[in-house]
């Protein structure tokens, strides 16, 4: 048996399968707490002898991503805010990217002090349609140039001017990619080009920025950002569902949303998004996880009209100690219970806000209504009882109050044996067993 040995470097754990390239399947699983504290690897090698122990598996590959440390921290430098700035912003996102900061129009003084104090890992710079203006992506090229950016820069603007600007980049010493341009024509988003783009910087320069780990062993072993292995799990998925669906991921610190949908014909007249439409798309909730943001999905319920005061003063204190102590473990019916309830919230109001286009971005949201198949992930549901797991997700497909039309006919399942990340790994190199992984262990088959 051919193995292949998959693992995600979380923020707090690391998770890691064993899968058997020829037939698709999970052979094994295990996971270890994430060291950031002393380096990554003795977590990732830890987890790894406890998923291979007993098996031949010596000279199996890695595939790894990586969210530790924070992830990958981007900035998106555009034209102007609702069309090229917003087509990055959407571009980054799905790069697997934690967008910190948006800015549209000329940098000046008082805008580059503020792109700093983001502290981007990663910027990505666009602006304007290809043989159309060039002058305020000529004007930040420049004015990053002069100010002796160290910071990475992907080009992703009007492809006239990506030459002349790269060059002025690289002059001044300014870490440089080029890519094609994210919005070559009004109405009209290309994501694939600069999201390689992105995910090459991360490897080359973010990873070992980090310095979560000494050596190079940790930057050679990567692969992709955690969230970006993931998209690319959720659209083998929908490649092989052959439909909608969206993946609904709950965690400590945020709540992720991911979608497919099939491309619109009626997307391409007057009405079209000027800054395009993302058919793939990832958006991020910040405010709204189990742990470190769990006061947030309190505070976001109430605004949505999902709990009334009465109920929140009581889910506010368990969101309070939640986010006091991270590391917390239900161990009761009572404290499941609370559990439960705020993810469910974080998954409603997650999808509601990705649906309705605010997350987005998208002027008329995401029509969601032919989702085939609704996956819900992260820990909080792949450890709970799958009938407590069914209720969270069937407070997302009967949110019937929201502002946005709910699928028709979705069918729930939970990423029980957290194979998506380990898919999106294995897609490149390893399509057969990528497929195979998602078919048997989502049920899709």
């Amino acid at each position: 048996m051919s193995v292949a040995v998959c693992a995600d470097v979380g923020s707090t754990y690391t998770k890691v399968a064993v899968v058997d390239l020829d037939g698709g399947r999970l052979v094994a699983a295990a996971s270890a707490p994430t060291t950031v504290g002393t380096d990554v690897l003795h977590g990732l090698d830890a987890a790894v002898a406890a998923a291979t122990a007993g098996l031949d598996a010596g000279g199996a590959p890695w595939y790894v991503c990586s969210s530790a440390g924070g992830g990958l921290r981007l900035a998106v430098v555009g034209y102007e805010p609702l069309v090229t700035a917003q087509a990055g912003r959407r571009v980054g996102l799905s790069a697997g990217a934690n967008v910190v900061h948006v800015a549209a129009g000329r940098l000046g003084a008082a805008e580059l002090a503020a792109l700093r104090a983001a502290r981007p890992d990663v910027v990505l710079l666009v602006g304007g349609t290809d043989g159309g203006d060039a002058e305020v992506l000529t004007h930040n090229a420049t004015r990053l140039a002069k100010a002796r950016w160290r910071v990475p820069v992907v080009l992703a603007g009007n492809a006239d001017a990506r030459d002349e600007l790269s060059a002025l980049l690289a002059a001044a010493k300014v870490p440089v990619t080029a890519a094609e341009n994210v919005l070559p024509r009004i109405g009209v988003l290309a994501p694939a080009s600069a999201r390689a783009a992105i995910r090459e910087v991360f490897l080359r320069h973010v990873i070992g920025g980090k310095r979560l780990s000494r050596g190079g062993r940790f930057a050679g072993l990567v692969r992709a950002a955690t969230p970006d292995a993931v998209l690319t799990g959720v659209e083998v998925l929908a490649d092989t569902v052959g439909g909608d669906l969206v993946v609904v991921d709950v965690g400590g610190a945020t709540t992720d949303v991911y979608s497919v949908l099939t491309p619109d014909e009626r997307d391409t007249g007057p009405g079209r998004e000027v800054a395009g439409t993302l058919w793939r798309a990832r958006t991020v909730e910040g405010d709204l996880g189990m742990r470190w943001s769990a006061p947030g999905v309190v505070r976001a319920a109430v605004e949505e009209r999902l709990l009334d005061p009465g109920q929140a003063a009581d889910l506010a204190a368990a969101a309070a100690g939640r986010a006091a102590d991270p590391g917390f473990l239900p161990g009761g019916d009572v404290e499941r219970a609370a559990d439960r309830r705020i993810a469910a919230l974080a998954a409603t109001v997650a999808v509601r806000r990705h649906a309705r286009g605010g997350a987005t971005g998208e002027r008329g949201g995401r029509d969601l209504r032919d989702v085939r198949l609704l996956v819900g992930s992260g820990g909080v549901l792949r450890h709970a009882d799958p009938a407590d797991a069914g209720q969270v997700l069937a407070a997302v497909l009967t949110d019937f109050a929201g502002g946005w039309p709910v699928p028709r006919d979705a069918r729930p399942v939970v990423d029980v044996d957290y194979v998506l990340a380990a898919a999106g790994l294995l897609a490149g190199e390893h399509p057969d067993a990528a497929r195979g992984l998602l078919r048997h262990h989502l049920g899709t088959h």
